[in-house]
Parts: C-alpha cells; structure tokens; sequence
C-alpha cells in the first residue's frame, strides 16, 4: 500500500463528506397536497433561485419531476427550442437517464435507487439550464456547439457526453474525454457557459469524485465563457472561480484564452 497517498485520500473523503452533509442540511420539504411534496434543493438556477422538483409515489416506487420549469423557463427568456436545440436538449437529459413527459424532465426511482435518481434529475436540470444560459435573443450560437466547432476544426479528437460512475455511487457526465496518446494523459474537457461559484464547484465534486477512478496522470479542464455577446464586451471569469478550480488541479481556461491549449489537447 501506498501510505503516501492516504492524506490525500482522507481529504477527499472528509470533502466529499462535507458536501453530504451540505446537501442534506439545505434540503426541505414541502407536502402539496395528499400526493405531491416539494423538494427544495440547495442548487441555484441562473436566477439564483433554488431548484425544485416533485416527488409523488408510483406503482411502489416514485415518480420525479420538475415540472416543466426548466422548459418553461427557458422559453420565458426568449430560447426558442427549434428542433435542433431540442435534439441537443434530449441528448443532455439522455445522458443522465432523464426523459421528457411533454415539456417536463422526469425519472421513475425506487425506494433503493431513489437518491441516484433524484441526484440525475437535478444534474439534468443544471445542465440544461447551463447549457441554453444565453438564450436567443442575445446570442446565436450555443456555447456547446461552439467548442465542439472548436475542437473539430483542430482537429482534436474526443468522445462526448462520457458517464462516470464516482466514489459516490453517483454518476456524473463530463462533456468530452480525450484519450491518452503518447505524449499526453487522458484530458477531461467541460464546457461552462456560466462560469460562477456554483457550476464550478459542480465540476470540482464531479472531478474529485471520479478521480481515483481514472489514470493517475489525467488532466481536466474548465473551459468557461467570456465571450462577447452581440458586439458587446465578453463577460469577465471571476477571479474565484478561476482560483477554485485551481486549487482542486483542474486548469481553467477562458474561452479568449483557448488558442493556447491546443497543442496539448491536439497531442
């Protein structure tokens, strides 16, 4: 046994620890009426706004939704969900085993799997509401799209929307992996179209969870939106941001800024 590693593994288990024990103190429920409760979750919307789902029993197990608010939403800021958004958004829903009930993101849970279904709703729920943040009609382009156009005309070769299953138990969906080659480790790639403290502590615990599970030498980065929008100035990276996810190794990189690692993501 390595005991070299073992206060590098404790830290990372009192942080995942913690991060437990914050999900469950700034949970509260609500009954509705005889069938619904309304769970509050500590996770902000772009309003920062807490997110809410519902919770109702089904056949002996329980069904989940948001009840169509973050469509809803969406829609409301002026994001006109043509069909190719639509494709994109299901893709997203998809990857964490969430549907559409018309407008709504649904899942079914047991009793077992009950807080893995509940944690894949709200990761749904986030990333949808990350991925269409600048909604038209302020923007043409989605962000996402945009590093994918990126990363195609260099050529640079990756597999999307890849699951990992963490420390957790829980899955967590990285936008793109890039596979080792000889002169480079395995690089995970995420594409943060809001970049403030929530979606990058998102990251931090998907990439501690997950990490003792991937190669010792593998990388990520945080590629994160600070371009301009209709003319206007790009939108600054707070400097916490930038300074948390260093410190949990992971290499942010304003978007302004991403001629300067292609070669090694290219590699």
């Amino acid at each position: 046994m390595d005991f070299s590693k073992m206060p590098a593994i404790l830290e990372i288990e009192k942080l995942l620890k913690d991060y437990r024990e914050w999900l469950s103190d700034k949970t509260t429920l609500r009954q509705l009426n005889g069938e619904w409760i309304e769970i509050t979750t500590p996770f902000l919307d772009r309003h920062n706004d807490s997110l809410q789902i519902y919770a109702r029993p089904d056949n002996g197990g329980y069904v989940l939704t948001d009840d169509s608010y973050i469509v809803h939403d969406l829609e409301a800021s002026g994001c006109n969900i043509t069909d190719k958004r639509k494709d994109l958004l299901l893709t997203t829903i998809n990857g964490f085993g969430v549907k559409m009930n018309e407008d709504a993101l649904e899942v079914h849970a047991t009793q077992e799997n009950f807080p893995l279904r509940k944690h894949s709703l709200i990761q749904a729920m986030l990333a949808v509401n990350d991925l269409f943040y600048l909604a038209q009609p302020f923007v043409e382009s989605l962000f996402y799209e945009d590093v994918v156009a990126w990363l195609d005309a260099n050529e640079i070769r990756y597999t999307p929307k890849a699951k990992f299953t963490g420390t957790s138990g829980y899955d967590h969906l990285f936008n793109f992996v890039i596979p080792k080659s000889r002169t480079q480790p395995e690089r995970i790639v995420q594409a943060i179209n809001r970049p403030a403290k929530e979606s990058a502590q998102l990251f931090i615990h998907a990439w501690q969870d997950t990490r003792q599970f991937r190669a010792p030498d593998s990388k990520a980065y945080a590629l994160l939106n600070d371009q301009s929008v209709e003319g206007v100035g790009g939108q600054p990276v707070p400097g916490g941001v930038m300074e948390a996810l260093r410190n949990y190794e992971i290499q942010p990189v304003p978007w302004s800024s991403r001629p300067q690692i292609i070669a090694e993501l290219a590699a």
